[in-house]
């Protein structure tokens, strides 16, 4: 899932300080399981952002509204009217919930509420851990189902370096060095064999952006549907 974190009070008190009226749209997917922008986020940093104003004495409309998922358009077209009447939205989502919003919701201003961490899976509870950098050339079946561009400080792909010491990395005595957690994977799957490989160097290649992916699925359907026609 994509991890994210909310920006602090005091950067989104900045930021929507100019409005009189300000949305505060949640995502109920990703960001809601990080607990970062979910319904119960949205409620929490509503009641804050009331308080303050009321401290102030300022009189701001505050309003709550919270969608399954902001970076697909179908969730967002049945809202669109409900955004009428505030000057500006404060999008919980990740960057391309917010990017996705801007464009659905123009003029209106999206404003992102939380920063976009990483691609992760949730370690312990209130834990997150980044495992994917959505390369775009997966290389997990050579290393054990072991990211070494993540895990790894230094994206070795041929490793271990130097550095590492009673199993932990030279970057942090709390991260473990990847390349001890590949050789262990790869021991219990008696495949040890794999790292006397000389893997390649990376193909950076397929991370040029913006990224795309058509569905060929879906463009045979739809000349299917075509030719029928």
């Amino acid at each position: 899932m994509i991890v994210a974190d909310r920006k602090k009070f005091e950067q989104i008190i900045d930021s929507v300080k100019d409005y009189a009226s300000v949305l505060i749209m949640g995502c109920g997917t990703c960001v809601a399981v990080c607990m970062a922008g979910g319904e119960k986020e949205v409620g929490l940093l509503a009641s804050e952002l009331r308080m303050k104003n009321k401290l102030e004495g300022k009189d701001v409309k505050i309003g709550e509204l919270t969608i399954e998922r902001q970076c697909d358009r179908e969730f967002i077209q049945p809202i669109l009217e409900k955004v009428k009447g505030y000057d500006v939205v404060l999008s919980m989502a990740c960057g391309a919930g917010v990017q996705l919003l801007a464009e659905m919701l123009e003029p209106v201003r999206v404003l992102p509420g939380v920063n976009t961490r990483f691609i992760g899976i949730t370690q312990a509870e209130g834990m997150w851990m980044e495992k994917c950098r959505a390369c775009g050339n997966c290389i997990l079946a050579d290393y054990g189902g072991i990211c070494p561009m993540t895990i790894c400080a230094k994206s070795l792909v041929n490793g271990p370096c130097g550095g590492s010491k009673a199993g932990k990395c030279e970057a942090s005595p709390e991260k473990d060095c990847a390349w001890v957690l590949i050789y262990n994977r790869l021991k219990k799957q008696d495949r040890l064999d794999t790292l006397r490989r000389m893997f390649p160097t990376k193909d950076f290649s397929t991370q040029a952006h913006p990224g795309r992916v058509v569905s060929e699925f879906n463009l045979k359907a739809t000349a299917e549907a075509k030719h029928v026609q």
